[in-house]
């Protein structure tokens, strides 16, 4: 399904503050669609849709955590700082990150608190986590470990994305 009309069908049923979007086809490597109604969004998940550029988001003001893993996404993090100035969450595992440079803009997001680049190129660098933790002090967690490689927590503290344990602690059927 593309996004637009998933998109639409969302809003006519105006579902929450979560939008899934996982492996939903991107037109020409682009979000499309997602516009200002969405402004009460916390939590965007577009992995695996072919996305090269997040430069189509629209204001999210609310969003806090963004999962863009698996696409093809190169460049163009500047976007993010003025369109969802409050992430404490982005998740750009599996994309084609390949230097620090590409990153430095997230500077600009002083909420980011956990940032995951597994399987980028970029992890392939001498002193990869040190240079990160530098390039971005406000970060706690980096590929899911804290700067003394302690790893971080499953549940979510802050409880903005509730329900996402919930099958996990049923799984011994209680």
């Amino acid at each position: 399904m593309e996004f637009s009309l998933r998109l639409q069908r969302l809003l006519k049923n105006k579902q929450g503050m979560e939008l899934v979007l996982d492996n939903c086809r991107s037109y020409e490597g682009k979000i499309e669609g997602l516009t200002d109604e969405f402004e009460e969004l916390e939590f965007l998940s577009t992995i695996n849709v072919g996305l090269t550029s997040v430069a189509n988001l629209p204001k999210l003001n609310k969003l806090k955590k963004l999962e863009l893993s698996d696409n093809r996404i190169s460049g163009g993090l500047e976007v993010l700082a003025e369109k969802c100035p409050n992430l404490t969450h982005l998740n750009l595992s599996g994309n084609k990150i390949k230097d620090l440079g590409t990153i430095e803009p997230l500077k600009k997001l002083e909420n980011l608190k956990s940032l995951d680049l597994f399987n980028c190129e970029v992890t392939n660098l001498n002193d990869y986590r040190e240079n990160v933790f530098k390039l971005l002090p406000q970060l706690t967690y980096l590929d899911g470990y804290d700067r003394d490689d302690k790893e971080a927590p499953d549940s979510d503290a802050e409880g903005y994305v509730e329900g996402l344990d919930d099958e996990e602690e049923d799984e011994d059927g209680m």
